[in-house]
């Protein structure tokens, strides 16, 4: 039988692939993306007679329709690898739970775990003529998914892009159990963040660590962006990615021609990512481009592969930082705002890179619903509050209000480095609290 004709046996309507799924089943959703759409809208038909279904998935872009359902908590169990706000607001609705990872070691996760996926279901490009359907820019986990499914639904999408790679990148139409020829929907977008000063001020500080032949990783929002923007208008070159998601600052930079990966250890020449989101520019650029390579994420994010790309540099958000160097990048107090993803891996592999440098970044100050302007940089991280990485991880820390390297620092010379990248206004607070806590030594106060 030739590949198009198992294709052919192989199809179906989005209707019919959905009464896969039954009541009591683990659901593979995809991820980011690849996150179905055709048969999305057919389970959410099909939900309402459901019940105690457990779905998998992470980094939703658009809210997928069975969380329109009446009482969706009823039916089945949203459970997020990593949240967007799409995601989080399955647990302000009662029916979404984070489920905390290292990222690195998702597809062992599901390798190793007890249970079988009953259905797997995910958008993919439509077959080549050798019978394979690419993941497009969510390769991630999902070979490992793939592996682990008893039933597994690919949806076909002409307008996701195809992502070359090295490795787990398809999956062959031999291993499908059903296709469906989607609606072609468009790619869902991230919109750029908009820049602000502080952002090009945390910027600036950056771009100046950074030299030629350097190895990224860059992260997503504002100050990313603008470090970025700031790198492509830069004079640096030679420079190269590695990096878990592929955002627009990674295009930008790209475009300038500052990227050619010619001083990179792995993967020479190319710009390794696990996946990506971002604009129908980031998606036209990564498209069939044979410099861009998506690969598993225990690859992208191996701490033994960063260790080998000399001057690998990681550039990360963070929500709060305490005066002990801990790091919450995921929740602020007991609301929750996104994941550990992978930003441990690259803080701990960019350290162990010769010449690698890891970069928490933040404002000084974020403006509370009421107003009040208040500290990022606090005592103690609030109860609740999640440690994305721990104090004795923390390498550069970088505000608007300068950069600091605190690694190999006692508890009082790091408190007092801290302090001093906070906002001037909360400096007379923070050393009496460092006072008290029994890390501050020095009697004389920080120069504002």
């Amino acid at each position: 039988m030739s590949y198009s004709e198992e294709y052919s046996r192989k199809l179906t309507t989005p209707e019919e692939a959905a009464k896969a799924v039954q009541s009591e089943q683990w659901i593979d959703y995809g991820w980011g993306v690849a996150i179905p759409v055709a048969l999305d809208k057919a389970l959410a038909k099909v939900m309402p007679s459901l019940h105690s279904v457990n779905i998998r998935s992470g980094m939703a872009l658009r809210t997928p329709e069975i969380f329109n359902i009446e009482s969706p908590a009823e039916h089945f169990t949203w459970n997020a690898w990593h949240m967007t706000g799409v995601d989080r607001k399955t647990t302000e609705m009662g029916f979404g739970y984070y489920a905390p990872i290292r990222y690195s070691e998702l597809p062992r996760y599901y390798r190793d775990m007890p249970s079988d996926v009953d259905v797997a279901m995910f958008q993919v490009t439509p077959m080549d003529k050798h019978g394979y359907f690419n993941f497009g820019p969510s390769v991630s986990h999902m070979a490992a998914v793939c592996e682990r499914a008893k039933t597994i639904i690919v949806e076909v999408n002409k307008n996701l892009p195809y992502c070359m790679g090295g490795k787990e990148v398809c999956v062959h139409v031999s291993q499908v159990d059903r296709v469906v020829e989607g609606e072609n929907s468009a790619m869902p977008t991230i919109a750029p963040s908009k820049i602000t000063e502080v952002d090009e001020a945390v910027a600036k500080l950056i771009v100046e660590q950074i030299p030629n032949g350097a190895c990224l990783q860059i992260g997503i929002g504002g100050m990313p962006g603008a470090v970025g923007a700031f790198i492509a208008q830069s004079d640096l070159k030679d420079l190269g990615i590695h990096t878990e998601m592929y955002v627009d600052a990674m295009v930008d930079i790209a475009m300038a021609g500052k990227i050619n990966g010619s001083k990179k250890a792995a993967d020479r020449g190319r710009q390794t990512y696990a996946f990506a989101a971002g604009t129908q520019k980031l998606y036209d650029y990564i498209d069939h481009n044979p410099i861009c390579m998506a690969a598993p994420v225990d690859y992208c994010n191996d701490i033994r592969v960063l260790a080998s790309l000399d001057n690998f540099m990681s550039i990360n958000n963070a929500v709060d930082v305490d005066l002990f160097g801990q790091v919450s990048s995921e929740t602020a107090g007991l609301k929750h705002i996104s994941g550990a993803g992978g930003q441990l891996d690259f803080v701990l592999g960019a350290y162990l890179s010769q010449g690698g440098k890891s970069f928490i970044c933040c404002s000084s100050t974020v403006q509370s619903k009421d107003g009040q302007l208040q500290s990022r940089i606090v005592p103690t991280l609030k109860e609740g509050s999640v440690v994305t990485d721990t104090r004795a991880n923390l390498h550069y820390l970088v505000t608007e209000h300068g950069i600091v390297n605190v690694k190999g620092l006692a508890t009082w010379q790091k408190a007092e480095a801290i302090i001093s990248v906070a906002h001037p206004k909360f400096r007379e607070d923070l050393i009496k609290a460092a006072e008290k806590m029994g890390i501050w030594s020095r009697s004389n106060k920080l120069k504002p």
